[in-house]
């Protein structure tokens, strides 16, 4: 494997165009990503954070962040936590970012939960990970007080974020802090001095899978820092920008993009209250970088333009935006003037929104665009730390999750008449494998390259594209493949379309696959079209319309024959996705 310096330097050496910002400098682990950041910027704001409800985001700095994991870390060693494995669960936080550095640089094994997980399927990842402390927000007290109780478990230490003395059984994330800067003050570096093996496992990290199955991705360091020093070769991260923290902390999208990533590069995390707080919150913190997910880009999209047409100006923004890409060419941006109050939805100050977690619909990333903010696709996996390919911010395709990062390497395998065929990857940011489970580990990596499981190809100039995953594949009777992700796609640019789960069924004769599409409605947008008393026969005749026409360009085995009007939730994981496998979102 590459060594930091010997990686950075392949990068200066690589003359690809889209590689850029050549300004990386060598980490071989976070706890040295922590430690120089520290130095380079140490009046830098590390995380803009709210200590009461509603109140102001303050700032704390990169020196206080250090001091606060060094103390953090020692006092878990000096109680005995040293090579243990101590799972971290709670809201995205200052404490709960901490609580990760303190471990995985100097003490232990971090397992970060999924804080949706009931008490039950807790149980069972605490049972399965041999976790021994786990620190935690205040609302999981109950849960792991019970569980260490029952005697099931190693459990030796409980540890609330939220309280600020220590009560019966269960220790205050303030006073472990303060014992450790006590034993700081008397000359203990137990944990300051701490070398890290960055090839060991140090993060176990619970994938919530769309088939139910949930496998432990053993992570190292290398696997991290390597996807830190070459990401932002490709775009720039600079040491004011302020990411804006609304994703899950515990995945690993945000855990490396959105927390590690701000903190590589010197700039600030502000850590959103919650999803109906993200309008207010970026209008306060007026962020300059965006992580999410598809249903969070399209929300916001959506109801810009539900307000402009509400305010009747829906035809002078599209002239306005027509006029305005014209302009850009000749270096004229009339956005600063024209989209003022648009660009003030997202706080004034957004230059970047990457998406990631799923396939989005390229055109609302160019509408993004259009509004004068860089958006643009990421793909990444748990098993890949987890940056698989991104998008160069001078050259992004809207349609395609992007290219291999520098020193990375990605084919396409077993590629059918179509043209398509399974994504695999290849680089030091390929997991160690799953957790007790040899078998599956030996199923997606062979000869260094990591199966994805996700179909697509590869265009002429190295930029990649999705087609569905090899699991969701439907084969009809005749031998065909349908992929639904697909027909989903299409569907999701009809605007009366919320989401859409393509799913197949036999006909009733037996002899052939239906195809078929249950729609959650865009009630908003059917109303403006139908008027408010509308009836389920008038939502199905309009929705015919539209998927006549996807119909009309699509070979017979595609065509969607069925539709269903959904009218609940999507049964989804954690990760918001629809189970594919259930047979509740089949009706």
């Amino acid at each position: 494997m590459l060594q930091a310096e010997e990686f950075i330097k392949k990068i200066y050496e690589n003359g690809d165009p889209h590689i850029r910002y050549k300004q990386s400098r060598p980490i071989n682990d976070i706890k040295e990503l922590l430690v120089s950041s520290a130095e380079i910027y140490p009046d830098n704001t590390a995380f803009w954070v709210k200590k009461s409800k509603g109140g102001n985001y303050e700032s704390i700095t990169y020196a206080e962040t250090l001091a606060d994991v060094n103390a953090l870390g020692t006092a878990l060693a000096v109680r005995g936590f040293k090579d243990k494995r101590v799972a971290v669960i709670g809201e995205n936080s200052y404490e709960w970012a901490i609580s990760y550095l303190a471990v995985v640089c100097g003490t232990g094994i971090v397992v970060p939960l999924d804080k949706e997980l009931n008490a039950s399927e807790l149980m069972q990842l605490i049972v399965n990970a041999e976790v021994s402390c786990v620190l935690f927000d205040g609302k999981f007290e109950k849960v792991f007080k019970e569980m260490q109780a029952s005697g099931e478990t190693v459990l030796k230490m409980l540890v609330n974020l939220d309280i600020d003395k220590n009560t019966s059984g269960v220790i205050s994330l303030k006073e472990l802090i303060k014992e450790g800067q006590e034993a700081i003050n008397k000359g203990n570096r137990e944990f300051i001095d701490a070398e890290i093996d960055k090839e060991c496992l140090s993060m176990l990290l619970f994938t919530s899978g769309t088939t139910g199955v949930s496998k432990g991705v053993m992570l190292c360091h290398r696997n991290i820092a390597e996807d830190l020093m070459s990401a932002p070769t490709v775009l720039e991260i600079r040491s004011d920008d302020i990411f804006f923290s609304v994703l899950p902390i515990h995945h690993t999208y945000e855990c490396t993009c959105g927390f590690l990533l701000a903190l590589y590069k010197g700039a600030a995390i502000a850590y959103c209250e919650g999803l109906k707080y993200i309008a207010k919150n970026l209008v306060e913190v007026k962020p300059t970088i965006f992580l999410g997910v598809p249903i969070l880009f399209e929300n916001l999209y959506r109801k810009i333009w539900q307000n402009v047409r509400k305010q009747g100006k829906e035809e002078l923004l599209r002239r306005i935006i027509k006029i305005n890409r014209a302009t850009k060419k000749v270096g004229l941006d009339l956005g600063n003037i024209f989209l003022k109050d648009i660009r003030a939805v997202f706080g004034g100050r957004m230059r970047l929104m990457i998406c990631g977690g799923a396939a989005i619909n390229p055109e609302i990333l160019d509408g993004i665009r259009d509004f004068g903010i860089l958006a643009l696709q990421g793909y990444g996996l748990t098993e890949c730390a987890p940056i698989g390919a991104l998008n160069p911010d001078k050259a992004p395709k809207s349609a395609s999750i992007g290219r291999a990062l520098p020193n990375f390497d990605m084919k396409v395998v077993d590629i059918n008449e179509e043209g398509i065929g399974e994504i695999c990857l290849k680089g030091g940011n390929v997991m160690l494998g799953y957790y007790n489970m040899p078998q599956a580990t030996a199923e997606v990596l062979k000869d260094g390259w990591f199966y994805t499981g996700d179909l697509g190809y590869i265009d002429s100039e190295g930029y990649a594209y999705i087609t569905g995953r090899k699991k969701n594949v439907i084969i009809t009777k005749n031998g065909k493949n349908v992929y639904p992700e697909e027909l989903e796609y299409y569907l999701s640019n009809i605007p009366y379309v919320l989401e859409s789960f393509v799913y197949d069924k036999e006909s009733e004769d037996g002899l052939d696959t239906v195809i078929v599409a249950s729609i959650r409605i865009d009630e908003e947008e059917v109303a403006q079209c139908l008027g408010e008393g509308y009836t389920d026969d008038m939502v199905e005749e309009l929705l015919w319309k539209e998927v006549d026409e996807i119909n009309d360009t699509s070979p017979y085995f595609k065509k969607i024959k069925r539709i269903v009007l959904r009218k609940t939730e999507f049964e989804k994981n954690t990760s918001k996705k629809i189970k594919r496998f259930v047979e509740a979102n089949k009706q």
